[in-house]
């Protein structure tokens, strides 16, 4: 099987997944502004991999103990290898020892940022302490959050074809795919927590599949409709889909799961020109499928 490519798009519903520095006593959200005036929060890559990482370990019981400070600086440890580590092997490594140098894996699931579909409009929310102040009958300390009730897509890459393969090391095939499906149902179930609150960034709509290429074929092609937040914006899947690669349009290896009810267009979703339209958990199920039958498991 030559499609080596997995790659996929997600949305999710959320609120307020990303804080960053801050102001005095306002925690500010992470942001972009565009050349449109508008402004749209992100939850970071970095943020995504650590909510996968700690479900991992959950889950699957990935190992963590892979990290020190050895070295004089928190790194992986230097005897550690993709062996040892789901996480290293999924998200690369950088380890570095005296007089020998650094040894770098890149990332072979590569994540974007989480970036918000409805623009953020300056909403706060203002708190105290004034329940545990009472009690010592002190005054309350004051703080402000920016908040931010959004539709959220990031995109997911994947190289297949280094998934169990680093210096020297080969895993077993079946490992490799055990890997690949721990990942997906990773993220098929995939939630945050954050400041109390526990948020799900399970999909409501999944676009993707496995290609001839490790494209993120859907990245910025996720859009909702102008002026109405509860559609899609169907034209920009239709022409991504038709897109060729060597040729053939991707429309044939394309999947779309979805979460009924969310979406006023979703049944449109159905006339597109591509292999499935059905569930999430079909979505990844066929995912998982394809994943076996690179791996020959």
């Amino acid at each position: 099987m030559n499609n080596q490519g997995l790659t996929f798009s997600v949305i999710f519903r959320a609120n307020s997944l990303n804080y960053g520095e801050g102001t005095a006593n306002i925690s500010e959200l992470k942001k972009f502004h565009r050349g449109n005036g508008e402004v749209y929060t992100f939850a970071s890559r970095q943020s995504l991999r650590y909510d996968i990482v700690r479900l991992g370990n959950q889950f699957f019981r990935w190992n963590l103990d892979v990290v020190d400070k050895a070295q004089g600086v928190v790194q992986f440890k230097p005897e550690c290898t993709i062996k040892d580590s789901v996480e290293m092997d999924l998200f690369g490594y950088m380890k570095t020892k005296a007089n020998e140098g650094a040894t770098k894996r890149s990332a072979v699931v590569r994540l974007s940022h989480a970036i918000s579909l409805e623009p953020y409009r300056s909403d706060l929310e203002f708190l105290n302490n004034m329940g545990l102040a009472a009690r010592i009958n002190e005054d309350a300390n004051l703080a402000t959050l920016e908040q931010h009730m959004s539709y959220y897509t990031y995109t997911v890459t994947v190289d297949l074809s280094r998934i169990g393969v680093d210096q020297g090391i080969e895993l077993p095939n079946e490992e490799k795919a055990s890997r690949v499906k721990q990942f997906l149902e990773i993220v098929k179930l995939l939630n945050r927590e954050i400041r109390g609150r526990q948020e799900n960034l399970a999909p409501l709509f999944v676009i993707g599949g496995v290609y001839r290429v490790p494209n993120p074929f859907f990245l910025g092609r996720i859009a909702l409709e102008n002026h109405d937040t509860e559609k899609l914006n169907l034209q920009l899947i239709r022409d991504t889909v038709n897109t060729t690669v060597f040729g053939e349009p991707i429309k044939g290896q394309t999947c779309i799961g979805y979460v009924k009810g969310t979406f006023k267009n979703e049944q449109e979703l159905h006339q597109l020109d591509v292999a499935q339209v059905g569930t999430v958990d079909e979505f990844f199920g066929t995912l998982a499928n394809e994943v076996d039958a690179y791996y020959g498991v």
